[in-house]
């Protein structure tokens, strides 16, 4: 089955506004049968914990009727006039499908993306990250590093289906906070899943993209590398089980979460 075929299987929730009256509406991908993908949750929650402690919320009735993306690799759902704050390409898209103009953009995943859209005549500040790197700052002393079990692995959505009788196995399909509590048990990371990795890393624990398929495009992995610190020398993946825990973690993240936390969009709550 191509990739195609998922992404009609696993296509977006019809888009219909969530509030009846002018809201800051959050865009994030989920699967159409009801089920929750831990990484692309994050941006709901992610995004929530940042305007609490502002004394702000999502439901807040605003001026102007507005859309934000956040986490993943979802710019190709992007329309004209959105906001953009860390959300990335995916490299397995036709660029075609990328149709947006006059974008609002905030921050981007990494370079490569930033590249993507500047290549389209859109302006984009040098401000890199993906919001869940956030995590550790926006839910202070809430998650520890415990370190209890060799590793973990995080499997992508996609390649969940591979993993089943793997030991250590933490579905993305979990609670967002449960996941989070499984890779913070770890003191290695092995995952095809993106925001196994981002977590794992967002917290200082060894992480090593592990390719179990060839579904997901290296493109997302690369634009993450780069935009955390690392260069393109840096990404080396595993294609084993046996293979990632012999090459361990990959260099340790360069973060500095202050520009990604000043470039969000307090205005549009304002």
């Amino acid at each position: 089955m191509g990739w195609l075929s998922r992404r009609k299987q696993q296509s977006v929730v019809p888009d219909v506004p969530r509030l009846p009256y002018p809201h800051v509406a959050l865009y994030h991908w989920a699967p159409a049968n009801g089920n929750v993908n831990f990484g692309d949750h994050l941006a709901q929650v992610v995004t929530g914990q940042i305007l609490a402690q502002h004394g702000l919320s999502r439901d807040d009735q605003v001026t102007d009727q507005a859309r934000l993306l956040t986490v993943g690799s979802i710019l190709h759902y992007a329309r004209t006039g959105d906001h953009i704050w860390g959300t990335g390409w995916n490299g397995k898209i036709p660029e075609k499908d990328f149709t947006a103009e006059n974008l609002h953009v905030h921050a981007v995943r990494g370079p490569m993306t930033r590249q993507f859209l500047q290549a389209h005549g859109i302006e984009v500040p040098e401000v890199y990250g993906d919001p869940a790197l956030l995590l550790p700052h926006v839910f202070k002393d809430r998650f520890k590093v415990t370190g209890t079990t060799d590793y973990v692995l995080v499997p992508n959505l996609h390649d969940l289906a591979l993993c089943t009788d793997q030991p250590n196995l933490v579905s993305p399909l979990w609670g967002w906070n449960r996941v989070v509590e499984h890779i913070l048990s770890a003191r290695l990371v092995l995952a095809s899943s993106l925001h196994g990795l981002i977590i794992a890393e967002a917290y200082g624990i060894p992480a090593r993209y592990l390719r179990l398929s060839e579904t997901e495009n290296l493109f997302k992995y690369q634009d993450y590398y780069l935009g955390s610190g690392r260069t393109a020398e840096d990404f080396l993946f595993a294609t084993s089980v046996e293979e990632g825990l012999t090459l361990g973690g990959a260099p340790a993240i360069q973060f500095d979460p202050a520009p990604l936390l000043q470039a969000f969009p307090f205005e549009l709550w304002r």
